[in-house]
């Protein structure tokens, strides 16, 4: 089975707009949370990424809006990472209201892996297997990982 994290929020009021529905761009913001904390429950952390040079960037993201979230709805974001090439890798949210199940938004992104100069370079071979590691689910006591 593959690897899933769930990320649980709370929708906050500067997070909707003036009919008090969540303005379309926080779900991206969520699932900034949701790929965060699968990195982290994966092992690793993105500070950590980032001190040792691994920079990612966005570099394509897809929504699919199904229904609307509203001030003080709780939340969940379930993400797998999808992908891992030499260069990036895509991830898949599936954001839903906790409390009904009810599906609000399917998205997906992809991120390329770049230097301190922005510039496109390769995923250091360890993060990458690592990465598929964690995709696949395997669990691994040395590096951390966790099989939820």
């Amino acid at each position: 089975m593959a690897f899933e994290t769930v990320s649980e929020l709370r929708v906050r009021y500067a997070e909707t707009d003036q009919m008090g529905v969540v303005y379309h761009a926080n779900y991206l913001v969520w699932c900034e949370i949701g790929r965060t904390d699968f990195i982290r429950h994966a092992g690793r952390s993105y500070a950590d990424l980032e001190r040792d040079g691994v920079l990612l960037a966005v570099s394509d993201a897809s929504l699919r809006f199904h229904a609307s979230a509203r001030y003080d709805d709780p939340i969940k974001v379930y993400t797998s990472l999808s992908a891992v090439g030499s260069r990036g890798m895509s991830f898949d949210y599936r954001i839903e209201r906790a409390d009904t199940h009810s599906m609000l938004v399917r998205a997906a992104t992809s991120l390329v892996c770049i230097n301190r100069e922005g510039r496109l370079t390769t995923l250091p071979r360890e993060v990458r297997a690592w990465l598929e590691a964690a995709m696949n689910g395997e669990h691994s006591a040395s590096e951390g990982m966790l099989n939820d």
